[in-house]
């Protein structure tokens, strides 16, 4: 089981520390990093955008994990798991996206207020306060311009592998709709999509995260 963080999180959430205690309480093994600029990771967060990341763990993927595997995807790392879905078709069993939000660089650009605009486009860079973080979010004019070479909902997404799709309906980050975009675009024989009446996108209780070990015992069958 591999554990993919979000934007600006690190591996010792609660979710990323939950999940490797539920895998490894069954019997998997589970793999959970930092991508480069977050958590423990040396590099700077504002120098890294999507490719980067996602071939962070194409590499964690291939040096440090073996056979089959199942994708837990968490905010930005539910789009990551898309990524490496499609990139290890055959090796990917199963993939959970809780309140996945791929594509969310255009989201951001397209919410950014026009003195933000402005400073990307002049100063490569814009500061976006976060609820997650006591320091304002740098965002960059990488980050955005370089997402749009990953971009997945306004296409299909061909997967061979099980999927299951958990997103709150009181998302105020990555609202339901997205996961509804979202599994509209997936082209797959197995795909649901679980929306939950009062649940944020932390998605990190103890009644969300008994819902993740619900949807992963039926991934893992």
């Amino acid at each position: 089981m591999v554990f993919l963080g979000g934007f600006r999180s690190n591996m010792e959430g609660t979710k990323a520390r939950w999940v490797e205690e539920w895998a490894r309480a069954r019997g998997y093994a589970c793999l959970r990093f930092d991508y480069s600029g977050h958590g423990a990771s040396s590099g700077a967060f504002e120098e890294g955008c999507i490719g980067d990341w996602a071939e962070d763990a194409v590499e964690a993927v291939e040096a440090l994990t073996e056979g089959r595997q199942v994708l837990v995807g968490s905010s930005m790392g539910g789009w990551i798991a898309l990524l490496l879905a499609r990139r290890f078709p055959g090796r990917v069993a199963g993939l959970l996206g809780i309140a996945a939000a791929p594509d969310f660089t255009e989201a951001i650009w397209e919410a950014a207020s026009p003195e933000q605009r402005e400073a990307i486009l002049r100063d490569g860079v814009a500061y976006a306060p976060s609820e997650y973080a006591d320091e304002p979010t740098p965002i960059t004019s990488r980050l955005i311009e370089e997402g749009r070479s990953h971009l997945l909902l306004d296409s299909e997404i061909r997967l061979d592998c099980k999927v299951r799709l958990l997103h709150g309906l009181a998302d105020a980050d990555v609202p339901p709709s997205t996961g509804l975009r979202l599994i509209e675009a997936i082209e797959g024989e197995d795909v649901r999509l679980t929306l939950v009446k009062g649940v944020d996108h932390r998605f990190s209780t103890e009644r969300d995260l008994a819902l993740i070990g619900r949807e992963l015992e039926e991934l893992l069958g």
